[in-house]
């Protein structure tokens, strides 16, 4: 059946190449899971908010647990590339801590939605999805872990542990920011989380000095 002369013609949707239409799908869904939680969130509001048809959806993502467990993939390798990228970017230590507070402020502001997926997410108890957020503390630590064996000569439980410290005070000073309001000015609340976690790491002396490898006294 053909449409009428002069009748107007139904547009058909833009075909666009595989990984772009996954792209786009991901953000639809980040919108809908950001706002009503991943419950809440149906399959026909992210295929109507994208633009597509549920079988186009369905055709790239197979249920709604894999489209969550997507956008938390592609977000836990962000969060991990930024720490890792803070680390490799500098020899110079100071810079380095500097660096890595900077990228859990920039995912927390930037990627707030992001953010609010990974850390404060309400499938947290699922095995699929606890496994990933458990993915981002671990490469995070693991980046900064590597950093100070080289540096130091700790042990590496010795070194894993200061990690941890640094990498949690980064994140957890970085989540409190966003939570209240980004009432202190980004860059002032950079710089205080850096001097405060420099100031602790930076008395654990470099390789090669009289007293590598130890850790300063207690006490």
């Amino acid at each position: 059946m053909t449409a009428a002369s002069g009748g107007a013609q139904t547009a058909r949707p833009t075909r666009l190449p595989r990984s772009a239409r996954r792209k786009q799908l991901l953000a639809a869904a980040q919108q809908i899971f950001v706002a009503h939680g991943y419950h809440a969130a149906a399959m026909d509001d992210i295929a109507e908010r994208a633009g597509v048809s549920k079988p186009v959806l369905y055709q790239h993502f197979p249920g709604k647990l894999e489209l969550y467990l997507a956008l938390l993939d592609t977000h836990c390798d962000a969060i991990i590339a930024k720490v890792r990228g803070a680390m490799l970017a500098t020899p110079d230590n100071k810079e380095r801590v500097k660096g890595a507070v900077r990228a859990y402020f920039d995912f927390m502001d930037h990627e707030s939605e992001a953010f609010r997926l990974v850390f404060e997410s309400d499938l947290r108890n699922d095995p699929q999805v606890r496994q990933r957020v458990e993915r981002v503390e671990q490469g995070c630590i693991a980046a900064v872990t590597d950093t100070i064996i080289s540096d130091t000569g700790l042990r590496p439980d010795q070194a894993e542990l200061l990690a941890s410290g640094l990498a949690g005070a980064a994140g957890q000073a970085a989540q409190f920011w966003l939570a209240n309001g980004r009432r202190t000015p980004k860059a002032e609340a950079e710089a205080l989380v850096a001097a405060l976690i420099w100031r602790g790491i930076a008395s654990f002396p470099l390789q090669g000095g009289s007293t590598a490898g130890t850790p300063p006294e207690i006490g």
